[in-house]
């Protein structure tokens, strides 16, 4: 019997678990997928945004500004790659600097600091290589990237040292109201909960479903980005928005965390949830209007395309509530951009509701709210020999890209949340992030990954079920005399 049990463990989810493992609670987190934060979480702009956006007085407006400061916290306190750097939103005419100014007086009345509105000379000041037709812009140095699976990872790994229950690979299939609360269900799996947490994102009004029917619909949309190499990471020191419109926020142009260059996305509503393929129409699209703000982009040194799905719903705002049908039934769900900044925020607002449904919450005496990752390439010299000669798995580089090693990666699969894929493998120590994409090293992961889990190379994936990379031996060994 569990006090609350979070479905779905994306950056929401994971966010709430971290909040929620403060308190002495009995909490499980099922996650359908075979590691956290590897949908919409892992696919994004990794933006934390400063919160000039949003409408007045909404809670998407509330919680980007609270969860944009608690980001940076987080972030600084876990050791999770985060960068304040600072946005722009360009005019390129009168209409956009109109908007400008419209967004300028939002983000005052959100209680975003620091805002101005520069014009074109004062903009190029600052982003030399932006187009000379830039006439304006709305400057917002609160604005930062992050690495985004990390965030969620991060926390995620502290509810579990903190006594979470994570089930992975574990869908939802039925919600039953039970006295005292509810079962869920995964196959034939039952848990029992007084209360249910829906953070399903993309699957949020599915999961909703599952036990009423919803009063909201989730309408995907896929956003598809170029990743550009490191050789364009100085291209802009700063996130370059276009002025944003009924599809969103417009293509960016960021540097990553990384040290690499974001530019995206598009716009698409589509009906297949699974769908993240990407097209050369939306590829072109992005393409196109990237070269507006930024006409000296190198986009043959792409490194990959990818795409990803946001929770747009029927709702202008997120939905954040406990059902008016179905007491301990809450969803957070709608949670499109800015979801990932507003993520810690949205934690702490599902707690307050949880506190006032009669969920007590009591401080746990010893809370361990810490987190080290640190990869060898960022130690210092002195450092470095001193590990190898405790530990000479850190002087074999596997990923070359990145100066990823063998000890990195053994690292990785002794957190409170191992790997079990070669991505997985990827979003926790950047083995195969780099420019060749894992074209050299995922053979060296796949070979760790399957001796260290105990398991046979055909059982290895690179990322969700189905994604074999091997079947088994095509050849008998010949042994020589």
């Amino acid at each position: 019997m569990y006090d609350v049990i979070i479905i779905g463990c994306g950056v929401v989810g994971a966010a709430t678990a971290y909040q929620l493992s403060r308190y002495q609670l009995n909490v499980a987190v099922l996650e359908a997928g075979n590691d956290v934060a590897d949908g919409t979480t892992k696919a994004n702009s990794a933006i934390i945004h400063a919160g000039y956006d949003p409408e007045p007085g909404t809670l998407m407006a509330k919680l980007n500004v609270e969860g944009s400061r608690m980001a940076a916290e987080i972030c600084k306190k876990l050791q999770v790659p985060y960068a304040q750097i600072g946005s722009l939103v360009l005019a390129f005419d009168d209409e956009d600097m109109h908007t400008v100014q419209t967004i300028y007086l939002r983000g005052k009345a959100n209680g975003v600091p620091e805002l101005s509105i520069l014009d074109g000379q004062q903009t190029r000041a600052l982003e030399p290589n932006l187009s000379e037709a830039v006439k304006g812009a709305l400057y917002a140095p609160t604005a930062g990237i992050v690495n985004p699976w990390e965030f969620a990872l991060a926390m995620a790994e502290v509810a579990v040292k903190n006594g979470v229950e994570l089930f992975l690979e574990s869908p939802v299939t039925a919600i039953r109201s039970v006295e005292d609360g509810y079962e869920v269900c995964s196959g034939e799996r039952v848990w029992k909960s007084r209360y249910v947490v829906n953070a399903a994102g993309i699957f949020a009004d599915q999961v909703h479903g599952l036990l009423e029917e919803p009063d909201f619909c989730i309408k995907p949309a896929r956003g598809e980005y170029y990743l550009l190499d490191k050789s364009q990471g100085q291209q802009v020191s700063r996130v370059i928005f276009q002025c944003p419109n009924q599809n969103g926020k417009g293509v960016l142009v960021s540097p990553t965390i990384h040290g690499n260059l974001i530019v995206g996305p598009n716009a698409e509503s589509v009906m297949d949830r699974f769908d993240l393929g990407t097209t050369r129409a939306g590829l072109d699209f992005v393409r196109e209007r990237a070269l507006c703000s930024v006409p000296g982009l190198n986009l043959r040194e792409n490194i990959r395309n990818f795409a990803g799905l946001r929770a747009n719903s029927n709702q202008s705002d997120f939905i954040i509530r406990e059902s008016p049908t179905s007491p301990g039934f809450f969803d957070l769900a709608g949670i499109k951009s800015p979801g990932l900044s507003s993520a810690p925020a949205i934690g702490c607002y599902l707690a307050e509701l949880l506190d006032k449904a009669g969920c007590a919450l009591r401080e746990k005496a010893h809370f361990d709210d810490s987190r080290t990752h640190v990869l060898f390439k960022e130690l210092p010299e002195e450092e470095k020999s001193a590990l190898i000669r405790r530990d000479p798995s850190y002087g074999r580089v596997i990923c070359r890209c990145e100066t990823i090693t063998e000890g990195d990666i053994l690292a990785s699969l002794r957190t409170p949340i191992p790997p079990r894929t070669i991505n997985g493998v990827k979003r926790r120590c950047n083995a195969g992030m780099g420019r060749c994409q894992g074209g050299f090293c995922s053979p060296r992961v796949h070979e760790i990954l399957a001796r260290e889990l105990g398991v046979p190379p055909e059982e290895i994936l690179m990322d969700q079920p189905g994604t074999y990379l091997i079947t088994g031996e095509t050849k008998e060994v010949m042994s020589h005399v």
